[in-house]
């Protein structure tokens, strides 16, 4: 309905083309509307009768119908301070990294042309000129058109030449196996491979462990004869892995007989298949685990020298120079550091077990050092494959914002650069966020330390709410946000975890 009520302004009169509507109030009492113009040319008593006679056919018949125009021509300044406010209100990220020069306008013969200079990362980072256009022509009148371009500082740290990271390649873990006993091989084995190392290509890996399911399944080869075959889930209590397993005609009564339960060594071949690796067992014996089997950690990748595809950027928030707030910080805040984090996927998948887990499509952190946050990590991360349209609606984030963006495996190494020495924070992130970078740092060599704060059970502790969803926690702190976009749902929550502490007076257990 406005759109139509400008549109018939803009119409009566060459004065009141470029019209915006500025407000309208409705008085029931006295059955009166008055409605608020603003023009960006000289007008005159007669664009005024006619704007009252363009407006009367979306006015009840009876109300009185009162018109007012005020004249407003902004100059650049005008539209520079405006736009800053716009991004310090809806994108906190990149405004805590703005400086007063990033932002340039220029006048045009029907309105304005501006230019907004982000960091790289962020450089179709939500929708910042649609948001920015949509509430200047709400509020001046004319056209804009914007852009956002790459900051020329973040350019020439990209080509700055750097050492190699040097190689290393992470030795694959195995333990011994007992009461081995044959049950159609012809060798003994000794000792098998953990199946969460079990992520490359070899033509002879032993595995045990005991089958978590065992299904029957048939095909027909190529000359057209049935055979039987096996799908059988294993676990050693590190990973699962699928084996497919033919039987041999001399040993299926024996291979018949195996169960879910039953503890078994499998001899195979784990090979590329369609880009994943397959792994294909020649031969089922009996064995197990050791007794009190507890999983040696898996050697870490070391922390890598410098970072590739994603570089933090300093973070200064206004409200942190405040001295009476940096006096009730208490000491448990400034003698450890913290990476605050939240992720957007492009599901709920967060296990591997349970079939194709989903992928990481953006990423937010924060770094907190001596009480206050110091330090911006922001990306998106190309998923290598197709966004549902549910999730496209939910964040906004579209196929085409991420198509540029670096895979995983490349932002991962900085990820675990930036965290590396921090304690984690989040919120609820033990049952989602964790397990997302934990499962994709782990598959690039990288072991994340457990030593995690999540701010919703802290929240429980320590407030009475309805509900305790972030923007629910933030409220009550009086920290707005753009919620559904992480690096925003990370400041947020950093914030809060600020405060929560501050509370508390004390870190939770960790």
């Amino acid at each position: 309905m406005n759109v139509d009520v400008v549109e018939a302004v803009r119409a009566s009169s060459d004065n009141l083309k470029n019209a915006i509507l500025r407000s309208v109030t409705v008085d029931g009492k006295i059955r009166k509307a008055e409605v608020n113009l603003i023009t960006d040319c000289t007008f005159t008593d007669a664009d005024v009768q006619s704007a009252a006679r363009a407006l009367k056919p979306f006015v009840p018949g009876y109300f009185s119908c009162a018109v007012t125009i005020s004249k407003l021509s902004p100059d650049c300044e005008m539209i520079k301070d405006k736009i800053a406010e716009i991004i310090r209100l809806n994108f906190v990220a990149v405004a805590s990294s703005l400086k007063e020069d990033d932002i340039s306008v220029e006048k045009t013969d029907n309105g304005f042309k501006y230019k907004v200079c982000v960091l790289p990362f962020m450089r179709s980072a939500g929708g910042i000129c649609e948001k920015i256009d949509d509430i200047l022509k709400k509020s001046f009148c004319g056209n804009f058109e914007g852009e956002c371009v790459f900051s020329s500082s973040c350019e020439d740290l990209k080509v700055e030449e750097k050492p190699d990271e040097p190689e290393f390649i992470i030795p694959v873990r195995s333990f011994p196996i007992e009461e081995f006993e044959f049950l159609e091989g012809t060798k003994k084995q000794t000792s098998a491979v953990y199946m969460a190392d079990l992520n490359f290509a070899a033509q002879e890996v032993v595995l045990c462990g005991t089958i978590e399911d065992i299904r029957e399944r048939t095909y027909t080869n190529k000359s057209g004869a049935e055979k039987t075959y096996l799908n059988l889930v294993v676990s050693d209590t590190t990973a699962y892995v699928t084996a497919t397993y033919f039987i041999r005609q001399k040993s299926y009564d024996k291979i018949k007989s195996l169960k879910p339960g039953d503890s078994i060594v499998l001899t195979g071949v784990n090979e590329d298949f369609k880009g994943n690796l397959r792994f294909t067992a020649k031969f089922i014996d009996y064995g197990r685990t050791p007794k009190g089997f507890a999983p040696v950690k898996r050697a870490s990748k070391p922390v890598p020298l410098n970072y590739h595809h994603v570089f933090p950027h300093p973070f200064t928030d206004i409200e942190q120079t405040d001295i009476f707030t940096k006096a009730i910080i208490p000491d448990c805040l400034k003698s450890n550091t913290f990476v605050v984090f939240d992720l957007e996927t492009t599901g709920l998948n967060s296990s591997p077990a349970s079939g194709n887990m989903d992928r990481i499509i953006e990423i937010g952190a924060y770094k907190v050092e001596n009480g206050e946050i110091t330090q911006c990590f922001s990306t998106f991360v190309n998923p290598q494959r197709k966004l549902s349209q549910e999730i496209v609606k939910l964040t906004g984030i579209s196929e085409e914002m991420l198509k540029d963006a670096p895979t995983c495996e490349e932002v991962m190494p900085d990820f675990y650069k930036f965290c590396y020495g921090s304690i984690l924070v989040g919120h609820n992130i033990v049952n989602f966020d964790y397990k997302f970078v934990d499962y994709y740092c782990g598959k690039s060599g990288y072991n994340l330390e457990r030593k995690i704060i999540d701010t919703f059970p802290l929240a429980q502790e320590l407030l009475f709410l309805s509900n305790y969803k972030l923007n629910t926690v933030a409220d009550k702190f009086n920290i707005t946000f753009n919620h559904h976009r992480a690096t925003d749902d990370a400041l947020a929550t950093a914030k809060v975890f600020i405060e929560l502490i501050k509370m508390k007076k004390t870190l939770p257990r960790l």
